[in-house]
This record gives C-alpha cells, sequence and structure tokens, in this order.
C-alpha cells in the first residue's frame, strides 16, 4: 500500500508545482511503523506546496490521512527543502 500513498502525494503535487519534472516522492515507514511520506520540489516550487499558512500542505496532510484511515496505517507527508 506504500507506494500508493506516493502516487497520491505525487498526482496532487504535480498539478500544484510549476515544474513537475523536478518533483521526487519517496516513503519509507520510520522505526514507529509510521508511513513517512517526503515531498522534493524545485526551489521556487516549495512556497507553491506549503501554501499559504501551510494551507495546501495541510490539504494534503489531510487527504493522505483519509486514505491511510482505510488502510489501518499511519502516515505523514512532509516536505524537505534543499
Amino acid at each position: 500500500m506504500m507506494s500508493n500513498y506516493q502516487n497520491l502525494v505525487k498526482y496532487i503535487v504535480d498539478h500544484l508545482v510549476t515544474d513537475p519534472d523536478q518533483v521526487l516522492i519517496t516513503s519509507e515507514m520510520n522505526d514507529r511503523g509510521i508511513v513517512m511520506v517526503l515531498i522534493k520540489v524545485a526551489p521556487e516550487d516549495v512556497g507553491r506546496v506549503i501554501g499559504k499558512r501551510g494551507a495546501t500542505i495541510n490539504a494534503i496532510r489531510l487527504v493522505v490521512k483519509a486514505a491511510a484511515v482505510k488502510e489501518n496505517e499511519r502516515v505523514e507527508v512532509d516536505i524537505v527543502a534543499d
């Protein structure tokens, strides 16, 4: 199921940024059993993904959490800055 979170986040982020070729989504299970989905985008697109007062990244987190409930998994989404 883990790659489905990656695909979901990639789909959303690809449609937000100006440079979709620079989008890199990785996911890994941490030692507490939480799936960590990390978003990496071009520096000029970081603001687009975060949104005003974090509204966009929080909306992405909400969608992914909703998908995780069905699978009974814990997922956290974060953006990685260079």
